[in-house]
């Protein structure tokens, strides 16, 4: 649908005609397809529809005072972030380029970005030693960003670098711990074929003394504090505004099932993981405490790379996913996933308790597969999502105790460009999350998961940041989106101008904003976590709802062209200047 917004005048859209404190009217009028929206602007006030009886009707519409044109387009601004390059902070604990970063920033900047998110690896800051936290060089390139005028969102990683999609460099977790996991490999996550993965420590270990007297989940709260300690200042400025706490591989709440280390190919169905022998021993005590002694962890599941229709396991209409044995397997399993999110997000809550910040966390989208009956990917990666079954509200709620938001990736994809092999539903996954996210009342943000620069992408991003597209109070709309990721590529053109046309986009055709509290995102102290409902109860919660209504394309698209068009504007006046 072309917008009347996007076709008016850009100098009216981006408020620069209008005074502020004067008033404008605004008529919204619902048109025969169901979410879709269309604007007249005339000056006087803002009108809105009210329920009528038939969707042919006339709506009526109420009149009510408002500021300005900007502030109420302001409730439909999405804030974007961009991630800067993995190795930014080298192996040596050291700022790369510095010279070319500071040059990328200041082009960032320009382009009216919000701010960056930069992964803080474990593996860099603690390598030398137990509690031996190296900070300085992140300190030199916080203070950098600080310059600039931009936002910071911090990872804490506690992952490996190397391995997952787009990894273009390696980072291994602190020597010292792989040391320990040289003598005890259990401490890693282990496929039934006994083949560890190194990537991130085992759930399993979380509080298990292991590591020189400290448990897992004591060195990621030791961390998180020292790094709060250290960037204090940043914290206490607002430069830090975001504290993504890393929960797996990728930094991601799952299971490290599809990892290109173990020979995993798109779109191979995955692995379990959760043969190693704590993992192992937690289950045979769940089964005999329930008097199911025989029942045993999956040997029929498949390989990385076997499709579901090739295994017992998860086979359509009689697999084992289908039968009570695993039935209780899946529901244990995604249960430990969800109990090592719970925990540590209640230590992060702890340690920035009363900072003026938000934490948050990633979940995997994991699309393919996503239209088969067992889901198979997403069970392997611990998400127990089934057409008959909801496997995120779940770590919504979860999320939602803690107070930390939902970040979900694949907001670019579409289903039309995924091989009809892997019978992808990357459209309706998201839908599924963030409707999950919405209804639960928590914060939810996203992030593309492959690099794009073409204008489909960007319209696919646009559209799932505000499904509703615009609206009076601005809802439904994400928290914020983070772009992956900042490149020479990406500053190049026709792809920077196209990028700055999506950053006007997600801004609602608005200038930066340095205000946040003008678009509702005004940062409060972090408050304790609610303990008010129990794990368990969460995951009684699984009968499937249909997502939010969801609008066919963006009302505020990009078109075709449009970022050259505008390439050729600059480059004009500029001369001409």
């Amino acid at each position: 649908m072309t917008s009347v917004l996007g076709m008016m005048n850009p100098n009216l859209i981006n408020g620069r005609n209008l005074h502020k404190g004067s008033s404008i009217f605004v008529k919204v009028e619902e048109i025969k397809k169901r979410g879709q929206w269309r604007f007249s602007i005339k000056e006087k006030s803002l009108r809105t529809p009210q329920a009528t009886a038939s969707s042919t009707t006339e709506p009526k519409a109420t009149e009510f005072s408002t500021t300005t044109y900007e502030d109420k387009m302001l409730t439909n601004y999405v804030p974007v972030y961009v991630m800067l390059q993995l190795g930014v902070i080298t192996n040596d604990n050291v700022l790369e380029n510095e010279e070319n970063l500071k040059r990328q920033l200041k082009k960032l900047k320009q382009s009216q970005v919000d701010g960056v998110m930069v992964d803080v690896w474990w593996g860099i800051v603690e390598s030398k030693g137990p509690k031996q936290y190296q900070w300085s060089a992140y300190r030199n390139l916080f203070a950098i960003v600080q310059s600039f005028g931009l936002k910071l969102q911090a990872i804490m990683s506690f992952h490996r670098c190397g391995g997952n999609i787009g990894d273009d460099v390696n980072i291994p977790i602190p020597k010292w711990v792989l040391e320990i996991g040289d003598s005890n490999p259990d401490i890693f996550y282990t496929n039934k074929s006994g083949n560890r993965n190194k990537e991130c420590l085992s759930l399993s270990v979380d509080n298990l003394s292991l590591f020189r007297g400290r448990t897992a989940v004591e060195i990621y709260r030791d961390y998180m504090t020292s790094f709060k300690e250290n960037m204090e200042d940043f914290i206490s400025s607002g430069v830090i505004i975001d504290i993504e706490v890393g929960l797996g591989p990728a930094g991601e709440l799952r299971y490290p099932s599809y990892s290109e280390t173990q020979g995993w190919v798109f779109p191979g169905i995955g692995e379990f993981q959760c043969y190693d022998k704590y993992l192992r021993s937690d289950y045979e005590e769940e089964v005999r405490r329930i008097g199911h002694p025989e029942w045993k962890l999956p040997e029929n599941a498949g390989e990385y790379n076997n499709v579901p229709e090739e295994t017992e396991f998860f086979e359509y209409s009689n697999g084992t996913y289908l039968k009570e044995d695993g039935k209780f397997f899946l529901s244990w399993y995604s249960k430990k996933l969800l109990l090592h999110g719970d925990q540590i997000l209640d230590e992060a809550n702890k340690v920035f308790l009363g900072c003026k910040l938000k934490i948050a966390a990633k979940v995997s989208g994991i699309h393919w597969w996503y239209k088969t009956e067992s889901h198979a990917a997403e069970l392997t990666a611990g998400y127990y999502n089934l057409k008959t079954r909801d496997g995120y509200r779940a770590i919504a709620k979860m999320m939602g105790r803690h107070h930390a938001i939902l970040n979900f990736t694949c907001l670019e994809m579409r289903n039309t460009e995924q091989p009809a092999k892997a019978k992808s539903g990357p459209q309706e996954l998201v839908q599924q999350v963030l409707s999950s996210g919405w209804r639960e009342g928590i914060e939810v943000a996203g992030e593309n998961a492959l690099p794009r620069f073409d204008r489909n992408g960007y319209n696919q991003i646009i559209l799932n940041a505000r499904p509703n597209g615009i609206n009076q109070d601005g809802k439904p709309r994400m928290f914020g989106f983070t772009y992956l990721r900042l490149s020479d590529k990406l500053l190049r053109e026709p792809n920077f101008s196209r990028f700055k046309m999506f950053l006007k986009r997600m801004h609602a055709n608005q200038e930066y904003c340095s205000e946040p509290e003008r678009y509702n995102h005004e940062l409060f102290p972090l408050e304790r976590s609610r303990n008010d409902e129990s794990l368990e109860k969460f995951m009684e919660e699984t009968e499937p709802v249909d997502p939010i209504p969801w609008l066919e394309e963006t009302d505020m698209s990009i078109r075709p062209f449009e970022g050259v068009l505008s390439l050729l504007q600059s480059t004009f006046l500029r001369k001409k200047s």
